[in-house]
This record gives structure tokens, sequence and C-alpha cells, in this order.
């Protein structure tokens, strides 16, 4: 993989190449901004580029990069307690290296949501343990195979528990010789201040409209016009720009129970509104938490619909139909605390809480808040 097969982010790919051409590639870098912008695939490419650039043998380097099998580069990524495990295992990156390895040779732009459907997830959450941060150390403490780089990709570290994220810290004060750690991560305030701090951060912007047109042209086919249209509802997103030209995909459930939550808040249904919360409940944390965030766009795009300039929504038609009758009831008097009480239940369940309590008082307190009108 190169940097050519990254979406846009030309500024980043020229910092990262610079870094390499200067000699000053620092031990660990910390990717980090909006999903769906390319951080993992910097990070692949950048990988890539470290075990290739300056090696004896290039064209082997390259050939085994292609297939992810070099030596010199290994993948920690959170996963999940199977139910043969016993209740003291705590699982590995590798017990689950074939399932990782098909995801990643699909390509580099994957969501947590594909990631769980691979490891057969159900209700778990997935997340990266102590032990995994011991096979690290072990793992690294070897020497480079190949006599460059050794390079250590973690795939969203915010999802390490206390003792693993502990002993992270330790690798990163006293890393192994020629070792670099790219870390790609979609929330950084839930690392620990003294991990961030040892690491250089990139900040991966939106990619830009143009970029993201130009790819579903060339890579997928589309017209311009079609492209255009898709470029602007994927918002600076490549993975929602994918979502879109997919019939069926998961928004649209969940824009289907958005529409269901508002029409019956608004009837003030509260029977309905029992069963609506019993039946998210059975999606699961992780499918709930991404409604929720999905649930927050939606307020966001109602409420700038509201000032009728195109320039402003980012909308599928079919969202952009339910728009045009129930946005007004998205307004000054009542959106920050919409989508704060979003932000909230999407805390909550992320915390183990209950999701049908959780839900059902989110919908209860939805009915007061879109009876707000400005005055």
């Amino acid at each position: 993989m190169d940097f050519s097969e990254v979406i846009g982010q030309e500024a980043v790919k020229q910092r990262l190449m610079q870094m390499v051409g200067k000699d000053r590639v620092p031990h660990a870098l910390l990717f980090t901004g909006p999903e769906g912008t390319g951080k993992m695939a910097l990070a692949m490419a950048f990988a890539s580029y470290l075990l290739t650039h300056g090696v004896s043998a290039p064209d082997n380097a390259r050939a085994m990069i292609a297939r992810w099998e070099h030596p010199d580069l290994h993948f920690t990524y959170p996963t999940i307690k199977l139910p043969g495990m016993s209740a003291e295992h705590q699982p590995v990156s590798s017990e689950f290296a074939k399932e990782w390895h098909r995801l990643i040779m699909d390509g580099p732009y994957f969501t947590m949501n594909q990631w769980m459907q691979a490891m057969g997830a159900t209700t778990q959450q997935a997340v990266i343990t102590g032990a995994e941060s011991d096979e690290l150390s072990r793992i690294l403490a070897l020497k480079s195979s190949q006599g460059g780089y050794k390079v250590c990709i973690v795939w969203r570290p915010e999802r390490m528990n206390l003792a693993s994220a502990n002993k992270l810290l330790k690798l990163l004060e006293e890393p192994p010789q020629g070792t670099v750690f790219l870390m790609v991560c979609e929330e950084p305030e839930k690392l620990l201040d003294t991990i961030v701090s040892r690491m250089q951060r990139i900040e991966v912007k939106l990619i830009g409209t143009a970029d993201i047109e130009r790819a579903l042209t060339e890579r997928r086919g589309l017209e311009p016009g079609m492209a255009g249209r898709m470029a602007r509802v994927a918002h600076g997103s490549w993975l929602k720009a994918l979502e879109a030209l997919e019939a069926g995909n998961e928004n649209q459930e969940f824009l289907g129970m958005f529409q269901m939550l508002m029409r019956l808040c608004y009837m003030r249904n509260v029977k309905d509104l029992k069963r609506w919360s019993e039946a998210v409940a059975a999606y699961g944390r992780e499918k709930e938490r991404r409604m929720l965030v999905y649930f927050q766009q939606q307020v966001r795009e109602n409420f700038m619909y509201n000032f009728q300039n195109p320039e402003l929504v980012y909308m599928t038609q079919e969202e952009e139909g339910f728009a045009r009758n129930f946005a007004r009831f998205i307004n000054e008097a009542n959106v920050v605390e919409i989508n704060e009480l979003f932000g909230r239940a999407h805390r909550d369940i992320g915390q183990n809480s209950n999701a049908k309590v959780v839900l059902y008082d989110v919908a209860l307190k939805l009915i007061v808040l879109l009876l707000r009108q400005v005055p």
C-alpha cells in the first residue's frame, strides 16, 4: 500500500514523508480526527513507507506489505471474549488474526461495527486487554527481521483497559530500539494524558469534497452529478460516502427509528415509546451507541435546515424529506438540550447502564423538549 491509496489528505502525506526524508521519525504518532477521514489509511500507508524505504530488499518488502504479512509490522486492536473462553482469559489480537487480516485486505477504510461483525460479536464491548500489552512487549523486544524499523499500529487505543494503558505507557517511556508506534484514535480524550504527552499528534482533517467526488467517480464509477451529491452528504468522510452508496444501510434503519421516536414523542404515545425503547435495547450496546451518534447528527441537520441555506445542510434525500415537516420542532429553544440528552445516553450506555431504562428516559424527556418553541 502506498499514499496514493489514501483519499485526499495531501498535507499530512507530505508531512509524514518529510519525517522520513529528514530522518526525524518520532517513536510514537497519534492520528486523530473525525471518523472516516482516513486515519487508519494514513497509518497503514506510512507503515508501508517506513518498511520499504531504504531497506536492502524493497521489492520483497513491498510484496509482503501487499499481503499485510510483513514480519516487522504488528497490529493491536480491540477484541472480545468469545463464549468458549474462560472467565479468567484475556483475549489478545493474535486470536483474531485471521478475521483482522480479511478485514484489512478489503481496504484501510472500515468501522468498529465492521470489525465487531467480523469477530462475531453480539452484545459484547471490544477492549484491548492487559494481556495484549504483555504480548506486544514480548514481540517488540525481538530484533527487526529485515534490519529496518519495527512498526506497531494500535487501532482504537482509547479502548484499552486501565491495565493495558499502564503497560503501554511503560513501552512508550522506554520504546524498544527502532520501533515506531502508530496509534489511530477516534476519542483521544479517553486516553491517559501521560500517554498522549509521549506521542506526536497528527490531526487529520475532513476530506475535501472534491477529493471524495473524484474518488467516487474514479473508484466507484459514479456519474459526476451523483458523485457530487454523495460527496456533499459525506461531509468529509469516505465511510459516509460508502454508506450512502449501499441500499439498506444501517443509517436508513437509524433514520426509521429516529422518525418513529419523534412522531411518538409528538403524539405523546407513552405506551408505544416504551415498546420503541425495548426494541432498540435489543440492538446491543455498540449499535445503540452508533444510533445515538446518528440521532445527534440528525438534530444538527434539522436545526440547520431551518435556515434555508443548502450550503449548510448535509442530508440524503430521505433525510431531507422528513426534515421538511419536522425541522421546525428543532429550534434555538431546545436544540442544545436535545443534543446533550442523546450525548448523555451515549455515555451511560457505554458505562453499562440498563439500555431500556436509559432509552425510555430519553423518550419521555423528548416529549417535553419538542414542545418548546422560540418565544
